[in-house]
């Protein structure tokens, strides 16, 4: 009698784990886009710290508390260094018309800010600093003396060092001068904030462009290009919504602003 010939089936298994594995696939894709869209995102500097709120003011103690009360990445704020070689933070040159680099810091300490502190020193404010957990992107203002603009920098990296700051604390100035002599004292980040073409930062040293939104408006290119160069942009001063939220579509790495929360907002819920 002959034996009835056993049909061939075929294992479900091979279909199943083929798409089991396009599934996986996808998902990975997924979590991949996720991360690099939430890496994308940027970070939100507080000009000067959160000074436009009741109770506060420009470079003041509670402008810096008060940025890191609302999770600002960081906070922007300006050094000066007085006649009697004391750093100071204010962003004029000048305070109650007395002039900070040819003014005993006597003098300069004991001027009251719009919030009613006192003007406060580097080394006040930076003591404050540890206490938090913001990072700070300090100004060196361009001095009129150039040699007491390069003890101005020496002075300042000693003091962030000191107070344990350096991996917390990134710089930037307008000055050339004090540009370079960073460039040449730390490894820490170093912004230039004069618009020039990213090749030429690259070539002088620079780790970033701290540029104003109309350098990148009439230069968008110089975003990508940045990048390609491995150099982070942030944009100043940069506070109305249009302007945010041009940044956040044009990649910026970091957003300078008098309005944290309204920055904060947009890149949390984009349009």
């Amino acid at each position: 009698m002959r034996k009835a010939k056993r049909r061939k089936t075929h294992s479900a298994f091979p279909a199943i784990q083929y798409i089991m594995k396009r599934k996986l696939v996808f998902i990975c894709l997924m979590g991949i886009l996720v991360t690099l869209t939430v890496n994308a995102q940027p970070k939100v500097v507080a000009h000067r710290g959160y000074w436009d709120i009741e109770g506060s003011a420009q470079n003041s103690i509670r402008a810096l508390i008060k940025a890191d009360s609302i999770q600002c990445d960081a906070c922007e704020f300006d050094v000066w260094l007085t006649a009697d070689k004391k750093l100071v933070v204010n962003h004029d040159d000048h305070i109650n018309s007395y002039v900070i680099e040819t003014t005993s810091s006597d003098t300069i300490l004991n001027q009251k800010l719009k919030n009613g502190e006192y003007l406060p020193s580097l080394d006040q404010f930076l003591d404050v600093a540890k206490r938090l957990t913001i990072d700070l992107v300090l100004e060196i203002k361009p001095h009129k003396n150039r040699e007491h603009e390069k003890e101005a920098v020496k002075m300042i990296l000693d003091l962030v060092k000191a107070k344990e700051l350096e991996t917390r604390t990134s710089y930037i100035t307008f000055s050339r001068n004090a540009f370079d002599e960073l460039v040449k004292q730390t490894n820490c980040p170093i912004l230039y904030l004069n618009g020039v073409a990213p090749d030429v930062l690259k070539k002088i040293g620079g780790t970033g462009a701290d540029y104003h939104i109309n350098v990148f408006k009439k230069n968008p290119e110089w975003i990508k290009q940045l990048h390609d160069s491995g150099l982070e942009v942030n944009i100043w001063t940069v506070s109305e919504p249009e302007e945010i939220q041009w940044c956040i579509d044009h990649g910026a790495d970091y957003i300078t602003t008098n309005n944290p929360e309204l920055v904060q907002k947009m890149i949390k819920d984009p349009l």
